[in-house]
């Protein structure tokens, strides 16, 4: 794709994808080489393209004067092909491939070939997303026994009125139906994962995002302690200030992943907003955004099982139905908005038009996001290689003397 001028229609569409200016897709879609060269910044002060974006197609002609200098390179170098220079009508300058009889030898310089991505993998952001998302659940977890301790008893407090408990009995074995759901879409998540080429992007989004959700969590469910959905529960007996003993039901709760089937969670008061949603739902929308579109049996299989879990969740009796329509409402914004932004070279730059810029976690999302250009590929390769590294590889350049 190094002659600019022969770019098809197609040729163009990738080429701004690969620069992360996906938005100018459906404008150019009838746009080649030539007409792309031939841009200029009257084009962008007027409609559709004045509409695409609020920086008046700065950056997009910006890539397009680099597209002209590396044209105007390569025709140079094509037309000096060889390193020989050409006299018309003196034979005599044209022996041995040189002027005035000399000869011209080739000097090899070696030359390291630059590798720069795209799609950087910086594996170091991802361990601080991780590192982010543990701390996040750790400090659930403990504020999850705090909660406990300020839960009012049920005979004291009984269950607030719910519309769907109403209307639907409990049904005793939904819950263990979701949580096995649950861990089943986490499987095949992490299956999926690992086999991305650009794992670790992918994962420093999913570790930031579910940690920031949980972090959501510790506060809206310390800020107000709802009373026991149903007298079905049985809670654990409170511990009156034993920390000792708190800090032990928090370690036993985290061996356990928080699940119900486990025995590790014996604790009440986590209930605004639900944990269990929120893994249902983000793990299902992560599988959907980072495979391929042709997959459409996969994405249905993986929406059954996080439908199917968040209803049982409600037929258990297990959360309030605001539980659960909070729980979805702020997992799914807070991805969908994180993507629009990561995707949006515009929306990367702290600018007054930018309101996203304004959100308090929009730092952190700079650090992450800051070096990724454009929409991240969906394209798999197995998370080990057997062939040999090859360490010393360079790149020779011819200069003739």
């Amino acid at each position: 794709m190094n002659n600019v001028v022969l770019w098809t229609e197609e040729e163009v569409s990738h080429w701004l994808t690969e620069e992360g200016l996906p938005e100018y897709l459906e404008s150019f879609r009838h746009m080649n080489g030539q007409a792309l060269l031939e841009l200029s910044k009257e084009d962008f002060q007027s409609p559709p393209l004045s509409l695409i974006t609020s920086d008046a197609g700065t950056q997009l002609l910006e890539k397009i004067e680099t597209l002209k200098i590396e044209h105007h390179i390569e025709v140079h170098k094509n037309g000096h092909a060889n390193g020989h220079a050409v006299v018309a009508g003196d034979s005599k300058s044209k022996r041995n491939g040189g002027l005035n009889g000399f000869r011209k030898d080739a000097v090899q310089i070696p030359i390291p070939e630059p590798e720069r991505s795209p799609y950087p993998l910086e594996w170091g952001k991802t361990a601080v997303a991780f590192c982010y998302a543990v701390c996040c659940f750790v400090f659930t977890t403990v504020m999850i026994s705090v909660v406990h301790e300020r839960v009012p008893s049920k005979e004291v407090d009984p269950p607030l009125p719910d519309k769907f408990f109403d209307v639907f009995d409990r049904v005793e074995w939904a819950f263990s139906i979701c949580e096995i759901n649950g861990m089943l879409l986490v499987g095949l998540w992490l299956l999926q994962w690992m086999l991305l080429k650009y794992r670790s992007i992918v994962g420093r989004r999913f570790f930031f995002i579910v940690g920031t959700l949980y972090l959501y969590r510790c506060i809206t469910m310390y800020i107000t302690t709802l009373p026991v959905p149903g007298m079905h529960f049985k809670c654990a007996p409170k511990l009156f200030g034993d920390w000792e003993a708190q800090m032990r039901r928090v370690l036993k709760m985290i061996a356990g992943g928080g699940l119900s089937i486990t025995g590790s969670h014996s604790m009440c008061g986590d209930y605004l907003y639900s944990g269990h949603t929120v893994m249902l739902t983000l793990t299902y929308l992560f599988i959907k955004e980072y495979s391929p579109k042709r997959f459409w049996w996969y994405h249905w299989f993986c929406w059954i099982l996080s439908a199917v879990g968040i209803i049982c969740i409600l037929l258990a009796h297990d959360h309030y139905t605001v539980d659960v329509v909070v729980a979805y409402y702020i997992t799914t914004r807070l991805f969908w908005w994180y993507h629009t932004m990561a995707n949006q070279q515009v929306l990367k730059e702290t600018s007054q038009s930018n309101f996203f810029s304004r959100v308090w976690w929009y730092r952190f999302f700079q650090y992450f996001e800051q070096n990724v250009q454009g929409i991240v590929p969906r394209n798999y390769e197995l998370p080990f290689s057997w062939r040999p590294l090859h360490w010393n590889q360079v790149k020779y350049s011819r200069i003739d003397t």
